[in-house]
């Protein structure tokens, strides 16, 4: 993983806490389509996890603690197995 040399510690920590808030908007998207079935919310989901994709993937790029990335990963793996 190519890290990010330049970034500040609390940059890095602002990227994973960018990666946890789009798991849980993912997760809200999901839970609302399990009651509300429609093109909209379907669309949110997709939005959602695009989102959710590109801030784990920056993460990853920028932070050296491998702990939080495979908790973030892992996070975002079972809101998926939901889906």
């Amino acid at each position: 993983m190519k890290k990010g040399n330049n970034m500040s510690s609390l940059q890095k920590e602002s990227q994973l806490a960018q990666a946890q808030h789009s798991i849980s908007h993912l997760q809200q998207a999901i839970q609302q389509a399990q009651s509300h079935h429609n093109e909209e919310i379907l669309a949110q989901i997709q939005h959602s996890l695009d989102r959710t994709e590109r801030s784990v993937l920056q993460a990853e790029t920028v932070t050296d603690n491998e702990q939080a990335i495979v908790l973030i990963q892992q996070e975002c793996r079972q809101h998926l197995a939901v889906r």
